[in-house]
């Protein structure tokens, strides 16, 4: 089980979607990461009128892991949100490596350590290259980017820090893009952090053998 030490700090952000450190005691976490409730596994774990959800996470995933095993303990929310995995993969708009681009910028925004592993692998499927991957994960400069993925990552990075998304960052995705690509897209990027907050909320471990993100 990883054992994570990084310093917990509350973060702040200014108005131009810089981040900023508030002073703050540093609380080191030294023990391994548990999950806080007991992680559902299958349908053993949930009222029998509620196996179907099971079936329908199953289906999709292959398994019960992740944000699910969480969000199993209440089956009616967690098939409604089941419904928007299939929808970003099957039936929105947005193009796979232009829409992992955007997740992955979302979720390491958030720090969500099982969500990134989860989707690193699925970015590189889409096509995302390792020198974007390995700049959304240090965080690196988005201008360094080819244009239109550099637009993705401001546009996700402003929305996750500041809930706020300026009016040159908007512009610039809506010259390429029509309406409904940009409220997808957006709407993705937000699913994708709701699964982080879950994963770090229960303290769900990554994968020991999953992409890393910095210590």
């Amino acid at each position: 089980m990883p054992t994570d030490l990084r310093p917990r700090r509350p973060i702040s952000c200014d108005p131009s979607g810089g981040r900023r450190e508030a002073a703050a005691t540093t609380i080191l976490r030294k023990e391994p990461i548990m999950p806080r409730l007991t992680p559902v596994s299958g349908k053993s774990d949930v009222p029998a009128d509620q196996h179907a959800v099971v079936d329908q996470v199953v289906k999709v995933f292959g398994g019960v892991r992740g944000p699910f095993s969480m969000l199993l303990h209440s089956p009616k929310l967690a098939e409604r949100v089941l419904g928007l995995v299939t929808f970003f993969r099957d039936e929105t708009v947005t193009e796979p490596k232009l829409r992992s681009v955007a997740i992955l910028a979302a979720v390491r925004e958030r720090e969500a350590a099982y969500v990134w592993s989860a989707q690193v692998g699925a970015a590189r499927r889409n096509g995302v290259s390792e020198e974007i991957i390995d700049l959304l994960r240090a965080k690196g400069d988005a201008a360094k980017l080819p244009p239109e993925e550099r637009d993705i990552v401001t546009y996700v990075r402003q929305l996750m820090r500041t809930n706020r998304v300026d009016q040159a960052a908007f512009d610039a995705l809506r010259k390429r893009h029509d309406a409904q690509w940009l409220v997808e897209l957006t709407a993705c990027a937000n699913y994708f952090a709701l699964l982080s907050g879950v994963v770090n909320a229960f303290e769900v471990a990554a994968p020991a053998d999953g992409d890393k993100l910095p210590a």
